[in-house]
């Protein structure tokens, strides 16, 4: 197939184009190269992409209204991928216009260049943050989400409610995924694991929040790559056993559908940390502090449609992931 992706130069966005090319697709990439965190990372990512055959790029942001109209000017996409966004709880609180730009006027753009060329299918990134102060364990996509703690959240929550306006508008098959908390190599700076193990190796008292008290629901990015690949052939259709009277969250009558990706294991965060320490074989300085605001204590996926629509379910044990992400630190950074 032709599938464009966006968001090609980021974490996920990388190895998903990765393994569209390794499968025979061809890639058109978009990103727009921000300087939100290390941009030679970035061009690194996209340095090994281009070495494949079968790839493009153009650098574009997706909120570019006239860009992106280029970008959809061409033979239209067989499937579009969005996973261009303004990433990263905290910093929302630092800089919200960014927030609304990319996630909700970019998404908009996109919306409209699959309308524009009746896309087959539009798979879309959102977040396990959208269930905000839901505490109830695990996290199932057909609970409340109406309680966001962060502005970040807040825009992949309208996300998921602007594609189900245009899979009901327009009959765009539209399905989105909630990530949960991934992690592995050629990962986010920003990231927990990535400033973990910086700090560990330079001998630094790395930050724990909420002194330690949290739960997370780690995913690997082979395995969240997997998920997506596997939607991505799997378009939605309209649930024709929908009530509009007893409404379903995750389905609809439209061509419109929600899933979790994660691993479906409650990992504390000091075992986290353990893992990272046993990895490096060097003990961490802790930075113990209170809890953030736009956080959550706790967050653990039920991944069940996902494995009922795919056959899958993200199995990659933590301890695994975090060593393979240590090996490629060592080796990209020479540490």
């Amino acid at each position: 197939m032709k599938i464009l992706v966006t968001g090609a130069a980021g974490f996920i966005g990388y190895h998903l184009a990765q393994r569209l090319l390794a499968r025979g697709d061809t890639v058109l990439g978009v990103d727009s190269l921000n300087e939100y965190y290390d941009v030679t990372l970035k061009r690194a990512r996209l340095a090994r992409l281009e070495g494949a055959g079968g790839f493009e790029f153009t650098r574009a942001d997706i909120s570019d209204k006239a860009a992106m109209a280029k970008v959809f000017a061409g033979a239209p996409f067989d499937a579009i991928v969005n996973l261009a966004a303004q990433a990263g709880v905290r910093y929302s609180l630092v800089n919200p216009h960014a927030y609304v730009e990319a996630n909700v006027s970019g998404f908009m753009n996109i919306l409209e260049g699959a309308r524009k060329q009746e896309t087959k299918h539009l798979v879309f990134a959102s977040t396990s943050s959208v269930y905000g102060l839901n505490t109830s364990l695990p996290l199932n996509e057909g609970q409340n989400t109406d309680h966001q703690v962060s502005l970040y959240a807040a825009t992949k929550k309208a996300n998921e409610a602007m594609a189900h306006s245009y899979a009901h508008l327009f009959g765009i098959p539209c399905t989105g995924l909630r990530f949960f908390t991934v992690y592995g190599p050629w990962g986010r700076p920003d990231m927990a694991l990535f400033k973990f193990t910086r700090g560990i190796l330079a001998g630094e008292p790395i930050p724990v929040f909420n002194e330690g008290r949290m739960v997370r629901d780690f995913t690997y990015i082979d395995d969240i790559v997997e998920g997506v690949v596997r939607v991505v052939d799997r378009p939605p259709v309209g649930d024709k056993s929908w009530n509009a009277g007893e409404p379903s969250p995750p389905t609809s009558a439209a061509p419109w559908r929600i899933y979790n990706i994660g691993n479906n294991q409650r990992v504390e965060l000091m075992d986290y940390i353990r893992a990272i320490e046993d990895a490096l074989g060097m003990k961490a300085k802790l930075e113990m502090l209170p809890m953030q605001a736009g956080d959550v204590m706790a967050t653990e996926a039920d991944t069940a449609a996902l494995q009922q629509l795919t056959g899958f379910k993200p199995m990659t044990p933590v301890r695994e992931g975090v060593k393979r992400f240590v090996q490629w630190y060592r080796d990209y950074y020479r540490a």
